[in-house]
């Protein structure tokens, strides 16, 4: 589990309706090693100093938890599509959080088991998205695709679709936070950078001659212990 540690923490204010909670968003900026993600037109090199283009970048997130600074949790129950193709979707917005000062959060990587066994589902989940192995009966977590110079698949692509919630291959992962405990700082946005850069890297070197497809549970989890590391919450603006 991965624990980054900032200086910061955030602090929900009363809503205009007593006792309804306010809103919160965040936002995921999408960046490789220190530039930011642009699909086809950017080249960017991984850890072996191979080159490589990303023509699709897009993952679910979900299970949101939050401990606030007297010790009592909160529970978000959503999932949520995040895809760089589709700027909308990489602000997320979390309704009626109750007022109070947090100082963790974690969510998950991909979809819980419970609607994983649930079948095909609507919104977010609904196999519209390209996001569902209707041979499989489960979630695609992850989508990473594009070009890479070293891949020997068929016009040198590589793609990565990671998935599977039963072990020895569960891909799920949990990201967490420890917000720190300063009571000064007051937002209604969190936001994080995500290095995809890390899931090629961290802690498997990812070859693009050796590895360049990955779309089923073989190999999945050597990427998802990569894509655990991607997150980064971003210090608030003064």
């Amino acid at each position: 589990m991965a624990v980054l540690l900032v200086a910061m923490s955030f602090k929900v204010g009363p809503s205009t309706k007593k006792n309804n909670g306010a809103p919160l968003s965040i936002s995921f900026d999408h960046f490789v090693g220190n530039k930011r993600l642009r699909l086809d037109t950017v080249n960017y090199k991984n850890a072996l100093g191979q080159s490589f283009t990303i023509t699709k970048f897009k993952y679910y997130v979900s299970n949101f938890h939050f401990k606030n600074s007297e010790g009592k949790d909160l529970f978000i129950n959503e999932t949520f599509l995040i895809n760089e193709d589709e700027e909308e979707t990489k602000k997320i917005l979390l309704a009626k959080i109750p007022e109070g000062n947090y100082t963790s959060m974690d969510f998950i990587i991909g979809v819980d088991s419970l609607h994983n066994c649930g079948g095909a589902q609507s919104g977010t989940l609904d196999p519209v998205n390209a996001m569902y192995w209707a041979w499989n009966t489960g979630y695609i977590f992850l989508k990473l695709e594009g070009q890479a110079g070293k891949s020997l698949s068929p016009g040198h692509f590589f793609e990565y679709h990671i998935g599977g919630y039963k072990q020895p291959t569960n891909c799920i992962r949990k990201i967490s936070f420890d917000l720190g405990k300063s009571e000064k700082t007051i937002t209604k946005e969190i936001k994080i950078k995500v290095n995809v850069l890390e899931m090629l890297k961290t802690p498997n070197t990812i070859d693009f001659s050796k590895l360049s497809s990955v779309t089923d549970h073989k190999n999945a989890a050597v990427l998802a212990d990569n894509y655990k590391d991607m997150f980064e919450v971003m210090p608030n603006e003064k």
